[in-house]
């Protein structure tokens, strides 16, 4: 089933909304909190080390930055991990419906993900979630044909696993006593210089790239991975089901917002305190275990808002505004980067360590507003985002159109 489009090709308000529309609708919205979170890595070297940005001094400064922690981090993520877990169920029927090998069709779609992502990764930006994407879609591949309890029930042992291992971590730091510090000198000067590299030509930019990558692989295999595919396999669990596929009762989203928002904002308080007070401790590891189990429903609950929205009055105008830039998340992901690569690296402006938080989030805001308008102009013309296309080609190893919207938007 096709979204209803007028002559302009932009989603006009059909009679019910489609299972394209929404997860276009949450793509785009799942880009503002990409951009925001990411952002604060490009601006600042000591971001995400352990230890304070010397360069965060104002009350201004330490409330942008603790309302990005505490709304945003680690919670964006997640939700395009459940999305392209979700898509992946809706990518296996579509190729069921054409008679097409789609286990062959995937590979290379992953392949071709882990290649932009190793691109993006050395060029760009360090915390690229592509190829983690692209590696974890091989355990999706296995595990597609799971019943939607069993996937579930996997997420959530899941998600309770990666909390106790951050959990014996944190005792494990409690008994070999405080945090050296030496180890935090260290890290600063380690900080100083990679900012001295990112400001530098864009040779110094690539080569502190490569020296990060380690480390960012390190944290993105214990952290993120694990999350991420828990994510990817509630997606698949309701994709299997269809859950987006109808509209959902207001009483069951009004249920999720009345449990994931306190659940979810009292484990992200806790997390954000640690952040900013339990540095290098056994506190601020307990606090990232409870986070991994609540984050989650802070998710949720934003997922159930969205839609709540969409069935108001205002609802035509934000899928308006969504849909393009969700149908074009992959090229919107990967520009959101090369523009913040130009402001703060030797790429441009090397502004690096530069900019207050309060800067940086009205920067990212400015940007997210013009991807919005940019690709609303790009989806009237064109069948999908110049990355989507890429990648579609790919995956299918045929050249798809270009302008004229194809029949089927469903992979």
């Amino acid at each position: 089933m096709q979204p209803t489009l007028r002559a302009d090709n932009s989603p006009a308000t059909p009679p019910g909304r489609t299972r394209l529309t929404d997860l276009d609708v949450l793509r785009g919205f799942a880009l503002l909190g990409i951009v925001v979170v990411n952002a604060t890595y490009f601006a600042s070297a000591f971001h995400g080390t352990g230890v304070a940005d010397p360069a965060i001094t104002t009350a201004a400064d330490r409330a942008v930055s603790t309302l990005i922690t505490l709304l945003f981090e680690t919670k964006f993520y997640l939700l395009f991990s459940f999305l392209f877990g979700y898509s992946f169920t809706l990518q296996r029927l579509s190729a069921e419906r054409r008679g097409t090998r789609f286990t062959a069709a995937f590979l290379r779609r992953l392949a071709a993900l882990f290649a932009i992502g190793a691109a993006h990764a050395v060029l760009l930006f360090t915390g690229d979630i592509l190829t983690t994407y692209a590696l974890l879609g091989l355990v999706l591949l296995a595990a597609g044909r799971l019943r939607a309890r069993t996937a579930a029930t996997a997420a959530c042992i899941l998600l309770i696993l990666t909390a106790g291992v951050y959990a014996a971590l944190g005792a494990l730091q409690a008994a070999h006593g405080p945090a050296n510090t030496l180890n935090a000198q260290a890290i600063t000067v380690q900080a100083h210089h990679s900012a001295a590299l990112l400001a530098g030509h864009p040779v110094q930019v690539i080569t502190s790239h490569l020296q990060e990558l380690p480390d960012t692989a390190a944290l993105l295999l214990l952290f993120q991975a694990p999350c991420a595919l828990a994510m990817f396999l509630f997606g698949l669990a309701a994709g299997q089901h269809g859950l987006l596929a109808r509209p959902a009762r207001t009483t069951v989203l009004r249920r999720i917002q009345l449990i994931g928002f306190p659940v979810g904002l009292a484990g992200a308080a806790l997390y954000t305190h640690a952040t900013d007070h339990w540095s290098g401790t056994p506190g601020e590891i307990y606090a990232l275990a409870v986070d991994v189990l609540t984050a989650p429903a802070l998710t949720a609950a934003y997922v159930a808002t969205v839609l709540r929205l969409l069935k108001g009055r205002h609802g035509h105008h934000i899928t308006s505004a969504l849909v393009p830039a969700g149908r074009m998340a992959l090229s919107n992901y990967l520009t959101q980067s090369a523009v913040l690569a130009v402001v703060f690296t030797g790429y441009g402006f090397a502004a690096v360590g530069r900019l207050s938080p309060a800067t940086v989030l009205a920067l990212t805001l400015t940007l997210y507003a013009l991807q919005l308008c940019v690709s609303a102009r790009w989806m009237r013309t064109h069948a999908y985002g110049p990355l989507e296309w890429v990648l579609r080609a790919a995956t299918h190893l045929t050249l798809p159109r270009w302008r004229t919207p194809p029949l089927d938007r469903t992979v």
